[in-house]
């Protein structure tokens, strides 16, 4: 079953994909299998053990399914300075 979601970038992922957000279909069981697909599309090399993920606001797990109609951030570690 397909979800659409809007995938949204911060910090360095942001750079790297060149915008802040898209929205995407995801056959994706769980929101690693979804950062799984935008790392293929856009050639991301943040490995997941090191990112965030919150949905619609809070943070959420890996292992939770994608609910059509959310927005999924993926946040990178932000380095102070």
């Amino acid at each position: 079953m397909m979800a659409t979601v809007t995938l949204l970038y911060f910090a360095s992922l942001r750079e790297r994909v060149g915008r802040a957000s898209e929205t995407v279909s995801t056959a994706a069981v769980d929101l690693a299998g979804v950062y799984d697909e935008a790392r293929a599309r856009h050639g991301l090399d943040w490995p997941r053990e090191h990112l965030r993920v919150a949905v619609d606001g809070e943070f959420a797990r890996w292992r939770d399914a994608p609910v059509a109609g959310s927005e999924i951030a993926f946040i990178p570690p932000v380095s102070g300075g």
